[in-house]
């Protein structure tokens, strides 16, 4: 089966539509459904569920599109260890960073990355902690950032700096005039917390329960799935939010959200995730140990 297929499949996956994946890829939409209908035609099964508006995976198509991950990525990690063979760094290295460092500190963390490496190809992955443990553990990516540690099996962390959790909410809220605040007086308010598998949910429930507060008496007004989505709705004036002090403070400069901090105090570390193996192409641990240093000494 040829690689570009599994391409295509997985794209078309991703964009959830024929013509956006055409688009991505740089192909035609006909060229695309060809493709699709050649996988189908070998495998005798459907793949996609062709919905108005959407394209689906139907339980064939998951199973197909595990295999894909995994295969590209192996193909992945050949042209990296044949690259290795002639000392020329190339191929594609597939990392995955939490929503909390995703847009602070990989951006620049990769443009130093590729400044020294310019014929790697980087593809950055954003999610929670918990998916992104997961993509490790899968090896759909070659390292991992996050803020909890990894409790899934098969991958090995290391802790690389830290990120300090603050109280944030509306500059009229109730406890604007403060200068920091203990869990009993939070407790008090309506909160906002991030979805389940979020490092950052994981880490203000273990503080709460530290403090004698239980997770069912906490009065969680909203779950939101990213950071941005639970900013915007603190500085709404819909709650209190606990979040990385780093993504929270253009906003808090911006005068659009007060910060407080926790007492006690809450400092995560952050933890560099690879798979639990001897022998890693060097093209990851080049990454990996440019990672190390770079957390080290931007999130401290």
């Amino acid at each position: 089966m040829a690689e570009r297929r599994l391409q295509v499949f997985r794209a078309v996956v991703k964009h959830g539509s024929f013509t956006r994946a055409a688009e991505a890829l740089f192909m035609s939409q006909p060229s695309v459904t060809f493709q699709i209908r050649q996988l189908e035609e070998e495998y005798r099964v459907r793949l996609l569920d062709r919905n108005t508006g959407s394209v689906t995976p139907t339980p064939a198509g998951e199973l197909l599109l595990d295999y894909a991950n995994r295969i590209l990525a192996l193909s992945d990690e050949l042209d990296a260890r044949m690259a290795e063979m002639t000392d020329l760094m190339r191929g594609t290295l597939v990392v995955a960073a939490c929503t909390t460092v995703g847009g602070s500190l990989m951006p620049a963390l990769l443009g130093e990355f590729n400044a020294r490496f310019p014929q790697v190809r980087v593809r950055l992955v954003v999610a929670n902690s918990e998916a992104v443990a997961a993509m490790v553990a899968a090896r759909q990516a070659h390292a991992g950032i996050v803020d909890a540690e990894p409790a899934v099996p098969g991958v090995s962390a290391l802790a690389c700096g830290h990120d300090d959790v603050v109280a944030v909410f509306a500059p009229d809220h109730p406890l604007a005039r403060a200068t920091k605040v203990r869990a009993p007086a939070l407790a008090e308010y309506e909160l906002l917390a991030r979805e389940p598998g979020s490092g950052t949910r994981s880490v203000s429930e273990a503080w709460f329960a530290a403090q004698g507060i239980a997770v069912a008496d906490l009065k969680v007004q909203m779950e939101l799935g990213s950071p941005e989505s639970l900013l915007e709705v603190a500085a709404g004036g819909l709650g209190v939010a606990l979040a990385s002090k780093r993504t929270a403070a253009p906003a808090v400069d911006a005068k659009r959200l007060r910060a407080v901090r926790l007492e006690p105090p809450l400092c995560r570390p952050l933890y560099l995730v690879q798979p639990d193996e001897r022998f890693r192409p060097r093209l990851v641990d080049e990454f990996a140990a440019l990672a190390a240093r770079y957390l080290k000494e931007n999130a401290a």
